[in-house]
């Protein structure tokens, strides 16, 4: 299971507009396989109930209008929720960096510090123990 939504950089619940949520839901639904197996009893029981003689007759023409429409929609909500991934990871990628560069500062700002540190050490040293380079 993803767990793109517990990433401190993805807006979540009342961040997201309502097509964004919309497109969650059915990016989440339709791309499950609880989908595909509901789906397929659905057309199992559609094809025996109507069998010969039933609502919508053999070869099925409302049926197949109905499948014709989900197909239809099927390519613009997968694009939908194509988008809506790219969005997260687009959020994903941002606070990274974000974090990449905050990281980078601290480092940078380390660095220094223990620069600082070792040539004091050496003043301290050269103080106490004084310079016997000489001797």
């Amino acid at each position: 299971m993803n767990r793109w939504h517990e990433h401190p950089g993805v807006r979540h619940h009342s961040q997201l507009t309502v097509g964004e949520r919309a497109a969650d839901l059915m990016r989440n639904g339709m791309g499950s396989w609880p989908f595909v197996f509901v789906f397929l009893c659905f057309m199992a029981v559609w094809a025996a109930v109507n069998g010969k003689h039933g609502v919508d007759p053999y070869p099925f023409i409302l049926l197949n209008l109905f499948l014709s429409m989900v197909a239809g929609l099927q390519g613009a909500i997968l694009l939908i929720s194509a988008k809506r991934a790219d969005s997260i990871s687009s959020e994903v990628a941002i606070h990274t960096l974000d974090n990449t560069k905050q990281l980078q500062e601290l480092i940078e700002a380390n660095t220094v510090l223990t620069t600082t540190v070792a040539e004091l050490a050496t003043q301290i040293h050269e103080h106490v123990c004084g310079n016997h380079s000489a001797g």
